[in-house]
């Protein structure tokens, strides 16, 4: 039954190979994150069934246990129809030593081959992969879209790791989707810790503010990922809205939402102090990044405008 990452624990029989009313199974791993909690509510509200492939001790039957760098046996994915992995170690949680820069690169590169790997055997429709813009590195004000090579730096090369370590699944023949995700504004994450500082009137952009911000709502996540999980589409797939704004654009509109000016700047040299090489990476880097492939395929943005996102992530 498995190998370490696995329990032993079966889905129930009712979630087996037959549909259950049309509706999916799904299984998720990185459902605690900010993007998997609102997911899962998202498919349970619905009515799909969501297996939650956790690192802890499983707390009843709709969890499974596996780790990143273990093994997923295929039994944990039998009579799923889709997988949406999105787990891995926060990119901004703390300044890049080189150790914790190993665990980045791990905890997506082992993670998604373990997945894959358990996929490849299980052949469920389709496997959603978790991927982010870093492939493309600093655009400054250049667009691009999914037809843009890699950049450079250390994000971009970690993406290219991440997104080459879904292959197995791949060549079993299963549907693929990089979901390349932008900065996700919703009650939580980035904005979540941004909110106290902008409503004590202390918020600023980041340097000249003139780097680009490439964003999308979480609810527009959440149905982009829906959509992906129903399409057909595979491969890379820039989960973002469709208008990109600067970093001073996006401070005052989050001040706005607060009520609170925002005259105040952190210089860039500061954050290169404070932050080292996440300062480059995350904090001024410029990624002007469009959905070319969403929008062609026919999905519709429900906040394609800054101001109305943030307006509802900072809502009580």
């Amino acid at each position: 039954m498995g190998g370490p990452g696995h329990t032993g624990y079966r889905l129930p029989d009712s979630w087996g190979p037959l549909a259950y009313g049309g509706r999916m199974r799904v299984a998720v791993t990185g459902a605690s994150g900010l993007i998997g909690t609102a997911l899962v509510r998202s498919l349970e509200a619905d009515g799909h069934r969501v297996v939650r492939l956790v690192r802890r001790q499983p707390a009843g039957p709709r969890e499974m246990s596996w780790q990143p760098g273990g093994t997923l046996g295929a039994e944990a994915l039998a009579g799923v129809d889709a997988v949406v992995h999105l787990a891995g170690a926060g990119i901004g949680d703390r300044r890049w030593s080189a150790a914790y820069k190993r665990v980045i690169r791990e905890s997506r590169v082992r993670g998604t081959r373990t997945v894959a790997e358990a996929v490849a055997q299980a052949r469920p429709r389709v496997l959603v992969c978790g991927s982010a813009i870093g492939f493309y590195g600093d655009t400054g004000g250049r667009e691009v879209d999914e037809t843009a090579p890699a950049g450079s730096g250390f994000l971009a090369g970690v993406v290219r790791d991440w997104e080459a370590a879904a292959a197995p699944a791949r060549e079993a023949g299963v549907r693929v989707v990089f979901a390349r995700t932008g900065l996700v504004l919703g009650r939580g994450g980035l904005v979540g810790r941004l909110l106290p500082l902008f409503r004590l009137g202390l918020g600023g952009r980041l340097g000249d503010g003139r780097q680009w911000m490439s964003w999308i709502s979480l609810d527009d996540e959440v149905a982009a990922l829906r959509f992906l999980l129903d399409g057909d589409l595979e491969g890379p797939v820039n989960l973002t809205a469709p208008r990109p704004v600067t970093n001073a654009d996006f401070t005052r509109a989050l001040a706005r939402a607060v009520g609170r000016p925002a005259v105040l700047a952190v210089p860039g040299a500061a954050l290169r102090l404070v932050l080292g090489e996440f300062a480059e990476e995350g904090a001024l880097i410029s990624q002007r990044v469009l959905p070319r492939r969403l929008e062609e395929a026919g999905f519709t943005f429900g906040h394609p405008e800054v101001t109305a996102a943030l307006a509802t992530a900072t809502s009580t």
